[in-house]
């Protein structure tokens, strides 16, 4: 063996025999599917929710300080780029409710099914876009 990845690919069976080990499976061997696709998603939209969670609190302690700072938020807020982080923000925050809704079900042992699990995928990310516009829409029409 000259070399160190050889020497990883090589195991022994419980026999003692030696074996060559397969190379583990890659995201460049495998095509993206729904599952894995939304399960990266979901660990993003928990980041997303985070950072909007932040832009919450500054807006809080704002608004608890002084009507200067609170003046000073409600303008980055009312910015196109305040409308942007809370437009994403919402988009977090529905995605996460949803697909935690299906990953409830997944406890219940309910989806496991590959009709069902690309069935319940596809239904999260409706219900995300539409609940999204459905709360912006409401938000805007109380503004």
């Amino acid at each position: 063996m000259t070399d160190v990845r050889e020497a990883i690919m090589v195991g022994r069976k419980s026999d003692g025999t030696a074996v060559r080990r397969p190379l583990s499976p890659h995201l460049q061997v495998y095509r993206p599917q729904i599952t894995s696709t939304l399960s990266i998603f979901h660990r993003f939209t928990g980041i997303g929710l985070g950072v909007g969670t932040l832009l919450l609190v500054w807006w809080l302690v704002a608004a608890a300080v002084s009507d200067t700072a609170y003046a000073a938020v409600a303008w980055f807020v009312g910015s196109w780029l305040g409308y942007l982080l809370l437009f994403g923000w919402t988009v977090c925050l529905w995605y996460h409710f949803c697909n935690g809704i299906r990953h409830l079900g997944w406890d219940f042992r309910y989806g496991f099914e590959v009709q069902t699990l690309r069935a319940t995928g596809i239904a999260t990310l409706i219900a995300t876009a539409v609940l999204t516009v459905l709360t912006w829409v409401i938000g805007l029409l109380v503004l």
